[in-house]
């Protein structure tokens, strides 16, 4: 079934109904742009992350993990840059009080009034770039002005002056602490403690999984933007005369590591090259891996080469040796970033997976075609009725594999919705115990994809758990192409 916007509000209605995702605080009216992992949500996410980290710290025999606080000293914020850098631009709008970003403004406009008009659509684009480059808020004022732009929900042109807006939450004390806006710093100022500690040596790769939190103006599209997300990334310590070659590696090996979910198409991802007018401050080189969501193609993760720039300002700020001492040679390492949003990468999946099926008797099935090594529930255990002794042996049958994977039990209604409930949230296979497993010691095995089912050994249930959802598999294919 064709994808539109209006299956999008479906997913974002199923995603709550399923307990995949709540909006935050719901019984006090939310909070906009923050949500809740529910029961079966925080399952996936973490079957992602498991994913992440093993293919980045097992896989890889040089690239070890931490886990650094999201609070740090004020100082770490001036040395990255985000203190003074870290900003984004603003315009409020007087009559309807909401808050925009001007770039943002400009770029809706253009692609709504200008579609048919690609010459004038790339004129205007190249304008507001250089004045994003020369930092002239004054030109980008007057662009809004003579594109006489109005306000999406009020509809008028009552416009405040451009000003820039930090985007870190500040918490006020005596050290004027904030919260994270990345993880990357918490790697870096423990770059010596990983190396000394664990005798690293040159090249090598700190991973991290962790919270950030950033002030978003537009914060929008369900989990995609979020004011509190969580990141995987990972910095690698590299020879400054190897910067190319790395670069080159892990912008290849990550496009790889993404189309090994094998997400409906191919032709859903691309790999987009940055041109150094729009790369971050820190970066010299940086592509993005982006995903087609219903709204178009979006970064999903970014790899950046950020050079010595860390490294050699927190060695300023701090006055404490960031080097190697090699071969009579010392010298600041130069760092390749990869930086992964997993709330974008849970959504990719989310959205690739939900299916409205026709099924041949006419009816419509709701399956999650979640990628089996990454479900939130391996196996579902149920008796075909409640009575004869069938729930006793289902319920032996769930205590004794439970031990070893997510299992589900249920004996509530019938079989056909139980099967559906499981199609739902993903399950990628069902045990059903009939009146043939009192004499046979054989259940009933039914696949979430084919729907096909097919008898097995009760003795089996939890080996084919493991060879179909676990992820020994996935892991072999994957470390192929390392």
């Amino acid at each position: 079934m064709k994808k539109t916007g209006l299956f999008f509000d479906f997913l974002v209605s199923h995603a709550k109904i399923y307990g995949f995702i709540f909006p935050s605080s719901e019984i006090y009216g939310g909070l906009n742009a923050v949500y809740d992992y529910g029961p079966y949500g925080v399952e996936l996410k973490n079957n992602i992350k498991e994913f992440w980290w093993k293919s980045m710290t097992q896989l890889h025999e040089n690239i070890v993990g931490i886990d650094s606080s999201i609070l740090m000293h004020s100082d770490v914020w001036k040395a990255s840059g985000h203190v003074d850098e870290f900003n984004e631009l603003l315009i409020d709008n007087k009559d309807s009080k909401k808050r925009y970003r001007p770039d943002v403004l400009i770029k809706e406009h253009i692609e709504k009034n200008f579609f048919k008009n690609p010459k004038k659509k790339e004129e205007i684009l190249s304008r507001l770039y250089q004045s994003l480059k020369k930092k002239d808020l004054f030109d980008i004022k007057i662009l809004i002005d003579e594109l006489e732009i109005c306000d999406p929900i009020y509809k008028t042109k009552n416009w405040t002056e451009i000003r820039h807006f930090n985007m870190m939450f500040q918490i006020k004390n005596k050290r004027n602490l904030y919260l994270r806006p990345e993880t990357a710093q918490g790697i870096f100022s423990n770059f010596q403690n990983v190396k000394q500690s664990n005798r690293m040596k040159i090249p090598f790769g700190i991973a991290q999984i962790g919270k950030s939190f950033r002030n978003e103006i537009i914060a929008r599209k369900f989990i995609f933007r979020m004011r509190e997300f969580e990141q995987m990334e990972m910095q690698f310590f590299i020879l400054p005369k190897e910067e190319i070659k790395w670069y080159e590696y892990w912008k290849n090996i990550r496009f790889k590591w993404h189309l090994i979910f094998n997400l409906e198409d191919k032709k859903n991802y691309k790999l987009c090259e940055h041109d150094h007018d729009h790369l971050a401050h820190y970066a010299s080189a940086g592509s993005d891996i982006e995903y087609h969501f219903p709204f178009g193609f979006q970064e999903i993760e970014g790899i950046h080469s950020r050079r010595d720039f860390d490294l050699k300002n927190h060695e300023f700020f701090s006055k404490k040796k960031l080097r190697i001492f090699d071969f009579k040679k010392n010298y600041i390492p130069y760092v390749i970033e990869t930086s992964l949003g997993l709330d974008r990468l849970f959504l990719a999946i989310f959205y690739s997976s939900l299916k409205k099926e026709k099924l041949k008797n006419g009816n419509i099935r709701i399956v999650l075609k979640l990628p089996y090594y990454l479900s939130p529930i391996k196996g579902a255990i149920f008796p075909l009725v409640k009575k004869d002794g069938l729930p006793e042996i289902a319920k032996k049958i769930f205590n004794n594999v439970k031990i070893n994977h997510k299992l589900f039990y249920d004996q509530k209604e019938s079989i056909g919705r139980l099967y559906r409930r499981q199609d739902a949230i993903g399950t990628p296979l069902c045990f059903t115990v009939d009146y043939k497993t009192i004499d046979t010691d054989t259940v009933t095995i039914r696949d979430r994809d084919s729907m096909l089912q097919k008898r097995i050994h009760i003795k089996e249930i939890s080996k084919i758990i493991e060879k179909e959802t676990g992820l020994e598999k996935i892991l072999k294919k994957l470390s192929y192409l390392i």
